[in-house]
């Protein structure tokens, strides 16, 4: 097999080629950057990313990537998804090798700040958004007090325990379904007050983590919550997380997901729970797409 050799292309061929379409599947810790989406102002996942490709493949114009889904700042991810349309002429060879060579030389560039879990040719049809048929996002909190140097904090919430596992499990029941999550959710900046949310829940639960390895004796209980929906609004599962541990220690009562899942309204609610406990775990889409990223239970 002859290597590929890459080679800049010029602003005048790049409206003609021919493109091929790239699903890319990556890992990050969110707590260095400023979010997901492109600023230009700001080092974000997207930023960084695209100035790799262009600088790897020699490209004259950063490409456009599209997401799985955006994550806030301080957020992290073990399974987004982007696609991204690339000069077809740059992989004339077996995809495979291509493949992980385009791999191995984005993880060199990138240096550990992202991670390309996976990268493959995929359908013309296939959409980093669109195709996906559910995201999956976990939260983990430490029932302990917050120290006063909190080491955890950028994988994890310290809150004040003990936390009732089983109430907070019941009150997560009732987001299950279809509702209307403005109580729940940031309204888009260009959102009327009676637009409704709507989003689907298909699965969400709290377990207590075990160290059956005793590695950490006498440290915080670990606690995880995890939520699988077709799709989220912005900041849905941090306020979810705050209103269910609040309910884990007594604040609120069991009812409260429902009935402000009926009323819409969010006032006297906590604020969302800090970034650093979250992370995007996996993204499912069907098998002409490659499968479900990350880790799926």
């Amino acid at each position: 097999m002859t290597t590929p050799r890459w080679r800049a292309l010029s602003s005048s061929e790049q409206p003609v080629v021919a493109t091929l379409r790239w699903r890319l599947d990556l890992a990050y810790d969110g707590s260095g950057f400023s979010g997901f989406a492109f600023q230009p102002q700001f080092v974000t996942v997207v930023g960084l990313l695209r100035e790799t490709l262009a600088r790897t493949l020699r490209l004259a114009d950063p490409p456009h990537l599209v997401g799985a889904g955006r994550t806030d700042a301080g957020v992290h991810a073990f399974g987004q998804v982007v696609h991204v349309d690339l000069p077809a002429r740059l992989f004339p060879n077996d995809r495979g090798p291509e493949a992980s060579r385009l791999m191995r030389s984005l993880n060199k560039q990138l240096a550990g700040r992202i991670k390309v879990l996976d990268a493959r040719p995929v359908d013309a049809a296939f959409h980093a958004r669109y195709s996906a048929t559910w995201r999956e996002y976990r939260y983990l909190v430490l029932e302990a007090e917050p120290p006063a140097l909190d080491l955890t904090s950028a994988w994890s919430w310290s809150v004040a325990g003990p936390l009732d596992v089983d109430a907070m499990n019941r009150a997560s029941a009732d987001a299950l379904g279809t509702h209307d999550f403005r109580a729940f959710c940031r309204r888009p900046a260009n959102a009327r007050a009676d637009d409704p949310l709507m989003r689907e829940v298909l699965d969400a639960r709290w377990d207590r983590l075990e160290d059956n390895w005793a590695l950490s004796p006498g440290a915080p209980t670990a606690l995880r919550f995890s939520i699988r929906a077709v799709s989220f609004c912005h900041n849905m599962v941090r306020c979810l997380t705050s209103t269910l541990v609040d309910v884990g220690q007594g604040g609120l009562p069991e009812s409260t997901v429902r009935e402000r899942l009926e009323s819409r309204t969010r006032e006297f609610l906590p604020p969302p729970a800090p970034a650093g406990g979250l992370s995007l775990l996996a993204v499912g889409y069907e098998e002409f797409a490659g499968g479900a990223s990350g880790f799926v239970r």
